[in-house]
């Protein structure tokens, strides 16, 4: 039996997520689906990047990933099929691949899409027919070899002597912050040094990691590292994001604003 997974940016106000579940059940009608998130938003590569590659490690091995973000960036000519730590990604050839896996995996091929109506259902359904191909050691007449990707790789902090810049990734339902900084990452850059995470200038600092919430009283600020191993800082039964207005990274122009607002300090002594 199958396993799918489906993330998206589709939303689910329409049928859209119904329908392409529908045929990958037509194709193959024991096939379990498991959806990641439907909410994603069709820019933000990092945030999908976030979500998606911290949910597909916890998934047997030869899962199917499909992944439909920003799908129409560019005419869906081929999309891209990958075979990367016993898991198989299928996604829009945008470079959403190398956004979650970090590196170009060694083993990928396009999904060609030949047919005259391109559309998303149409696209769908050469995955769903892909995918029960691949399942049953059929021919897969469409997929051939392909070299040249679209490449795009995640943001990496800042870094001095003694400060560290991080950007904001993703902001949960409860207003809790994630930032683009691992807990390696951070022990190799503060090298023991006393650290203050600063979340207003000159006013409010945490010093120290937390385990879990329940470390500090209802109404004080944390910083821990969470169950992906990112940095996420957060105010026991509060909203961090709301307090400190704190806004998910999004490179515009508008420099002021980012570094106030879209990226934290670390300052080490």
């Amino acid at each position: 039996m199958p396993v799918i997974t489906l993330s998206t940016d589709i939303g689910l106000n329409d049928y859209l997520v119904g329908a392409i579940k529908g045929q990958l059940i037509s194709a193959m009608p024991d096939c379990s689906i498991a959806d990641i998130s439907h909410q994603l938003s069709p820019f933000d590569y990092q945030q999908a990047a976030y979500v998606c590659g911290n949910a597909f490690k916890y998934f047997p091995a030869h899962t199917f990933h499909i992944i439909i973000v920003n799908f129409f960036e560019k005419a869906p000519s081929h999309l891209l099929l990958a075979y990367y730590n016993d898991q198989y990604i299928i996604c829009p050839d945008n470079g959403m691949l190398t956004m979650i896996v970090r590196e170009k995996p060694n083993n990928i091929q396009a999904i060609n899409i030949t047919s005259k109506n391109k559309s998303l259902l149409d696209c769908t359904k050469v995955i769903a027919d892909c995918i029960y191909k691949m399942i049953t050691n059929a021919k897969l007449s469409n997929v051939s070899a392909i070299t040249e990707i679209d490449e795009k790789y995640p943001m990496r902090s800042a870094v001095g002597s003694d400060w560290i810049d991080s950007q904001i990734i993703y902001i949960d339902n409860f207003e809790n912050v994630v930032l683009n900084l691992t807990k390696d990452e951070f022990e190799e850059i503060r090298k023991g040094r006393k650290f203050r995470i600063v979340l207003m200038r000159n006013s409010e600092f945490i010093t120290k990691i937390s385990d879990h919430y329940a470390a500090v009283h209802p109404g004080e600020n944390l910083a821990f590292f969470n169950a992906a191993g990112y940095l996420e800082i957060a105010i026991n039964k509060g909203n961090v994001a709301g307090l400190f207005g704190l806004q998910k990274y999004a490179n515009t122009s508008n420099m002021q604003n980012r570094l106030l607002y879209q990226t934290v300090r670390i300052t080490f002594e």
